[in-house]
């Protein structure tokens, strides 16, 4: 059983966000696919299956990190299309089937991968008591990213404290479900990038995650509102970095990225 490696969100390789990706004939039980990512040690490792032919999607796919299953993941779907398309296990768009429903991920004649995601729904939320102690920072504003994505997102003054902050991540774990998104406007959009942003996620076993596509489904009508343009770029700020293009279409929000296979193995116990 082959397993592949992959950094996502850029196109170079030790950049980005690193995924595991593992083509199966059908899904075991979780506690194989647990051990698996754990193993793995990444934000996230994917595990996907064909499924038979003239239903409403082309592969199954699920979605764990070290210590838990997570319900929407956009690098390591971005990197299971890319595996799928450079092993030729899948042709053109492919659709995948996951928890909440479809996902379709698109390759451009560029190498570039277009995935198109639900949008989060945000709520205006009060600040919560003792969140800028834990983040580092003092936020402006506060937004809840709903149940699919379960991130508290917090605006703070600009590009340079989202660089600086060094938050403490088990404090931080009280505020959200899955944690805190921190974001500002770009000092110079001549660099390429429209806003910043680094995403803190202890409560799923990841302190900082690299680059994270869901958290830009939230980002991505945010900015978009503020800005007043549906197609932006964000730079995910983290030390290893990457950029997501985005596109906002109502309740979809399009993420554009590319991806790089860095190591592929052999899965020898499973």
């Amino acid at each position: 059983m082959r397993i592949h490696i992959v950094d996502a969100f850029t196109d170079r390789p030790f950049a980005g966000n690193p995924a595991g990706v593992v083509l199966l004939d059908a899904f075991p039980d979780d506690g194989r696919l647990q051990n698996v990512a754990l193993e793995v040690n990444h934000a996230e490792t994917a595990f996907a299956h064909p499924l038979p032919e003239g239903g409403e999607a082309d592969w199954a796919l699920r979605w764990f990190t070290p210590v838990a299953e997570v319900a929407m993941c956009g690098h390591a779907t971005l990197a299971t299309a890319h595996i799928l398309r450079t092993t030729g296990a899948h042709e053109g768009t492919v659709r995948f089937a996951i928890r909440s429903g479809v996902l379709v991920a698109t390759p451009a004649e560029d190498g570039s991968i277009t995935l198109d995601f639900p949008t989060a729904r945000l709520t205006r939320a009060e600040i919560p008591a003792g969140v800028a102690e834990a983040l580092g920072a003092e936020p402006l504003t506060c937004f809840d990213t709903g149940p699919q994505i379960g991130d508290l997102l917090v605006e703070v003054a600009d590009e340079k404290t989202v660089h600086a902050l060094r938050p403490d991540h088990k404090a931080l774990a009280a505020y959200s479900r899955r944690g805190v998104i921190a974001t500002a406007r770009a000092e110079n959009p001549e660099l390429g990038y429209d806003f910043v942003s680094r995403c803190f996620f202890p409560n799923v076993g990841i302190d900082e995650d690299p680059v994270t596509g869901s958290a830009h489904t939230a980002l991505a009508p945010f900015w978009s509102e503020r800005l007043g343009r549906a197609g932006l770029t964000g730079l995910q700020a983290s030390p290893r970095s990457g950029r997501v293009r985005t596109e906002l279409r109502g309740d979809r929000t399009l993420l554009t990225g590319r991806a790089v296979t860095v190591i592929e193995g052999e899965l020898l116990a499973w």
